[in-house]
């Protein structure tokens, strides 16, 4: 598939969101190529339409591209309840649960995507999937103490990690922890398999959102189409 016609669609999607960010709104700011262009076209509105809103990043990168966009910010602490947040994910299945993380911000979206009154998802459709997992790693946020033993415990699961690795460095999040990507093939229970995962010590957080998009945009080969009831 070109590269062109995923841009397109993901700003397709990206574009289609923005419309649920209301003056005086907080607005949680997800982290990926494609929420970037919902984050871009927020700060559009900001500087020529007055918009008034605050944001909420989920990472340093989200961050810096807000800060440079000339959205202001906040932090979860002081607006504990967003109004919104827009944010991207890996997959997502037809009941719009989803794994997410490849970004290495799963921790900070799952918290932040779980305060916010409304859930808005942005993908392009081909992430699009009828079961999770297929040819699609899970994501897991484990404190650096306990790589070795997380790692074995989720390859006594039948899962098949790997520490996330660029190039020859390996990957710390910006809470300082490391990721493994496992393999677990496609998943017959996804709720279960977040339960499993997370009651492993060591365990920060599993990229299984679940039970959490209310609104899922889908940037098509032409068009946009939504997914959700709200």
């Amino acid at each position: 598939m070109p590269l062109g016609w995923r841009e397109d669609a993901k700003r397709r999607a990206a574009l289609a969101s923005v419309k649920h960010v209301k003056d005086g709104d907080v607005v949680g700011l997800g982290t990926g190529s494609t929420v970037l262009y919902a984050i871009l076209e927020i700060g559009r509105m900001v500087r020529e339409r007055g918009l008034d809103v605050l944001g909420i990043p989920t990472s340093e990168e989200t961050r810096s591209i807000a800060v440079n966009s000339g959205i202001p910010l906040t932090k979860l602490d002081e607006h504990p309840e967003p109004e919104v947040a827009i944010d991207g994910a890996d997959q997502v299945d037809e009941e719009l649960n989803m794994i997410k993380g490849l970004g290495a911000a799963l921790t900070r979206e799952k918290v932040l995507d779980s305060a916010a009154k409304l859930l808005v998802i942005v993908v392009d459709e081909i992430k699009l999937t009828k079961k999770l997992g297929l040819n699609q790693v899970v994501p897991v946020e484990v404190l650096p103490f306990a790589i070795t033993p997380v790692s074995d415990t989720l390859r006594e699961m039948g899962g098949k990690p790997i520490l996330r690795r660029f190039e020859s460095e390996v990957i710390q999040t910006d809470n300082g922890n490391l990721i493994v990507d496992v393999d677990f093939g496609p998943i017959d229970d996804p709720r279960v398999l977040e339960k499993e995962i997370k009651m492993i010590p060591g365990v920060i957080e599993c990229g299984l959102f679940l039970e959490m998009a209310d609104i899922v945009y889908v940037g098509c080969r032409s068009g946009v189409k939504k997914l959700g009831k709200a």
